[in-house]
């Protein structure tokens, strides 16, 4: 018996008229964003106006002992103060497509330009705000200001920082930099101090998290609390990257935090991290899980992935306070369209925005040359992922 068969091209084919794009994580960092005072991430709105750099102005609370009866002239304080000025740079991207490839189309991939834009332009932001956190204290413009990629980044990135620079900064920030889960580890010579961070004891942990947060609260100058809420309330917020992150949740696992120390009826299982993933919250510290620290470390911060005893990768962990960083914004990202369309045939979307992101930093203290970042300590520990 003949059956009958379509010939190949007449076999039906389905498509969809939509696409799935590729998943662009958000900005772990944008609930800690904005212009209010207890904002990690300070912004600031000065040259949306115009301008390419802002001077913003830090300053130190009062010091001095005062007098009860005696004379008070002559016993002033002199105000001790800052001006940490910031560059804005652009950030533009854009997708263009030929009329005669949009037709070829099954689906719509030109209507999903502008999404795609968006999720770059957050991407962008928040690979940069990582980079910003790792990023050296200097009064000198970012060194790829107004060139054609653009830097919208201040100070001296990690990656692209001398040995002597980054001894300088471990110096300048001796009382707010922590390697693994002792003090002593701690040597002027900050490759050194890493190596000293082995697999065994200096992975992070519940003890970690309380040794930073006592040396935020013994910095000097101080590093304000992101929030503090009535007595003897306050809290610090960590950025981790995966590894240091689910090592924690080991030791919350192991103390039996999540599970007998949080509610679980009335609805606390909805909140229960035992139950539920997202951030975990651990005697006033607030850990943020943020990937992508793990993939700067691993695709551009290659040094630490051998810094540590015997070789094992290390990462950074950064517990921050108040106004850590700095967000200056020269224009808000904004739609832009291909002018030159070749008698309408090219089609182009794109996005420009304009911004700075620094680690904010001050003299300390008045007229020294030492440059403290005001905000965070920054740690370093163990980071095998085993």
């Amino acid at each position: 018996m003949a059956l009958s068969e379509p010939q190949s091209n007449n076999k039906l084919v389905k498509y969809r008229n939509d696409f799935i794009v590729e998943w662009w994580r958000d900005n772990r960092f944008s609930p800690y964003q904005g212009a209010d005072m207890d904002s990690i991430i300070r912004v600031f709105n000065d040259l949306k106006d115009g301008g390419e750099e802002v001077n913003i102005p830090l300053l130190s609370k009062a010091r001095g002992t005062g007098v009860g009866s005696g004379t008070l002239t002559g016993n002033e304080e002199s105000l001790d103060d800052y001006g940490m000025r910031v560059r804005v740079d652009w950030a533009r991207h854009a997708i263009a497509m030929k009329k005669s490839d949009k037709r070829k189309q099954s689906a719509d991939a030109f209507g999903e330009a502008k999404p795609l834009l968006n999720g770059w332009a957050d991407e962008l932001r928040r690979d940069e705000t990582i980079v910003a956190l790792m990023s050296l204290p200097s009064e000198s413009a970012q060194a790829g200001l107004g060139s054609d990629p653009g830097d919208r980044v201040a100070g001296i990135r990690y990656e692209a920082a001398t040995a002597t620079q980054r001894n300088t900064w471990n110096a300048d920030n001796s009382d707010r930099v922590l390697y693994g889960n002792t003090t002593s580890n701690y040597n002027a010579t900050h490759a050194t101090a890493l190596a000293n961070i082995d697999a065994t004891n200096d992975l992070f942990g519940l003890g970690s998290a309380k040794l930073m947060q006592r040396i935020a609260a013994n910095a000097d100058p101080a590093i304000k609390p992101y929030k503090s809420t009535g007595v003897n309330r306050e809290y610090h917020v960590f950025f981790h990257g995966s590894n240091t992150f689910y090592d924690f949740v080991s030791a919350l696992d192991a103390a039996g935090i999540d599970k007998d120390a949080r509610a679980r009826e009335a609805g606390g299982m909805d909140k229960n991290p035992l139950f539920q993933g997202g951030d975990e919250a651990y005697r006033g510290g607030i850990h943020v899980h943020v990937p992508e620290i793990d993939q700067y470390i691993t695709n551009t911060a290659t040094s630490l992935l051998t810094a540590g005893a015997g070789s094992i990768r290390v990462n950074p962990v950064f517990c921050c306070g108040q106004s850590a960083l700095a967000f200056a914004v020269g224009q808000m990202p904004k739609p832009t369209f291909r002018e030159s369309t070749d008698y309408q045939f090219v089609e182009g979307a794109g996005i420009e925005m304009c911004y700075v992101i620094a680690k904010a930093f001050k003299k300390y203290p008045k007229n020294a040359t030492t440059l403290k970042q005001i905000g965070m300590v920054t740690g370093f520990f163990a980071a095998t992922g085993t």
